[in-house]
């Protein structure tokens, strides 16, 4: 039962964490078909943009080793940010965050660019899918159109609310010290390149066959930019996970629904094949942080990270202290600054 809420709650859900985002009420605007992306501007950037260093991301080993829970931006600290953006994820670094939680697909041209959703429309004033897209088409696009910070995803506020709507389009001046490419939908690459020193827990979306085509060009961009020991590798399809695995077997993995439930249920040990189980605090009204999780958990030494799959109550300060109390090692926090306030 627990596997089917989970796999369903994968497959209709527009955030991995937030559950589904409300349907759109004003109406939208197809994606350009060959719209080309703005070009780059020379406005200041947020942070240095060196060359990714596998000397300055901490492996993974070492993120574990930590005594204290993890920060992760979940996609950027998409409550506090617009979600997925390079934006979010320089503000995310900057309230404490010490790891990027993100998700990943490939576009029509095989790019592999950081969104979740498999349309645009959740986040952007646009519709389409990003698989049917070029790169410079969904770059093209205003990827903090619907973001809130008094609601997201709200689709019914007044205009004003929609605070950095049209900053990608060049309608609006970005935000000091940042350009409007931050607010664009960004490649992995991208991510990796602007934040060198930050390590990345990485979610392939989509199932059979779009899901093993991003598996494997996400292995192909690890071994590239030399990542391996700084990313964890994550996805809810069993089947393309994997395919990752037996494509980048020394990269870190957590398991997929399949894997986890029949762990969950008592049936399998997850010890010599995962470090870092990453779960919701409930689902579908399934309780998953129990007693005996809990127990099983340190008897087997996995990490916990968890997302949360109720934001409006649970991304907060209090539901994260909470959470620390139970044991937590991560808390994939769509508010990393009341996850840094947390930790005081």
């Amino acid at each position: 039962m627990l596997a089917a809420s989970m796999l369903a709650t994968a497959c209709t859900a527009t955030d991995s964490s937030s559950g589904p985002i409300a349907t759109p009420q004003p109406p939208t605007t197809p994606a350009p078909a060959s719209t080309a992306a703005p070009e780059a501007t020379t406005e200041p950037t947020p942070l240095p943009r060196p060359a990714p260093s596998a000397s300055l991301r901490p492996t993974i080993d070492e993120l574990l080793a930590i005594p204290f829970p993890l920060n992760i931006a979940h996609a950027g600290g998409d409550q506090m940010a617009p979600h997925s953006t390079l934006f979010a994820m320089a503000r995310a670094i900057e309230e404490g965050a010490n790891m990027l939680e993100l998700d990943v697909r490939l576009t029509a041209d095989g790019a592999l660019v950081v969104h979740h959703d498999e349309t645009v429309e959740g986040t952007t004033g646009a519709e389409g899918r990003i698989q049917d897209l070029t790169l410079a088409e969904a770059q093209a696009l205003d990827n903090a159109y619907w973001f809130s910070p008094t609601c997201w995803p709200c689709r019914d506020l007044p205009e004003e609310e929609y605070v950095f709507r049209g900053v990608r389009t060049g309608e609006v001046d970005p935000p000091p010290g940042f350009r409007s490419e931050d607010f664009k939908i960004p490649t992995l690459r991208e991510v990796v390149f602007n934040f060198p020193e930050m390590p990345l827990d990485i979610e392939i979306m989509g199932s059979y066959p779009e899901g093993f085509a991003t598996a494997a060009a996400v292995a192909t961009e690890i071994e590239l930019l030399e990542l391996t020991e700084g990313v964890v590798v994550t996805s809810f399809d069993d089947g393309v996970l994997t395919a990752f695995e037996l494509l980048a077997p020394e990269v870190e993995t957590s398991p997929g629904v399949d894997e986890l439930t029949l762990w969950l249920l008592g049936g399998k040990s997850l010890r010599d094949e995962h470090r870092i189980l990453q779960v919701p605090p409930e689902l579908d009204g399934v309780a998953v942080l129990t007693e005996e999780f809990w127990a099983r958990a340190r008897a087997e030494d996995l990490a916990v990270w968890i997302w949360m799959n109720d934001p409006r109550d649970q991304e907060n300060v209090i539901f994260y202290q909470q959470l620390i109390a139970q044991g937590a090692d991560g808390i994939i926090a769509g508010r990393p600054n009341e996850m840094a306030a947390a930790l005081l």
